[in-house]
């Protein structure tokens, strides 16, 4: 929770559009610089005068929060485990290793389709053991 004061500063320096938004969407209000924009529209910004650890943030493009829309470089960038963004870092803009898939994916999986899968019915047989004697119903619960 922030102080009134920060809270203000924030929205003159941001406007009430982008005030709107923030609280929306990240609950806080945070002005800072605009590092720059990945391919997939979410947008990640920086500000060195915030409290520690709370300096880089990622506005994201879709309605839906979900970390796994933050590919892999920028999300070691958020997790400062390098000082550089991938934008400016030469090792980020190397390439792939040979283990890593050529383009970063995110998970189609949201959360109200896992929320679907929790009550849903269905029911799957597993078999134990060489001849499948053995047999359990269980229910799906992803």
């Amino acid at each position: 929770m922030s102080t009134i004061t920060r809270t203000l500063r924030n929205l003159w320096r941001i406007g009430f559009k982008e005030y709107g938004h923030q609280m929306q969407y990240m609950g806080d209000t945070k002005a800072g610089t605009l590092v720059a924009i990945d391919r997939y529209g979410n947008k990640y910004y920086e500000n060195n005068a915030e409290l520690p650890l709370r300096t880089r943030w990622v506005d994201y493009k879709q309605k839906e929060l979900d970390a796994s829309h933050v590919e892999p470089g920028w999300h070691g960038w958020l997790a400062y485990m390098v000082n550089k963004p991938p934008t400016e870092d030469k090792i980020m803009q190397t390439g792939v290793r040979t283990w890593e898939t050529p383009e970063h994916r995110p998970n189609p999986d949201t959360i109200p389709r896992r929320i679907q899968n929790i009550f849903d019915d269905q029911t799957k047989v597993l078999c134990l053991g060489p001849g499948c004697e053995t047999e359990i119903d269980f229910k799906i619960v992803i």
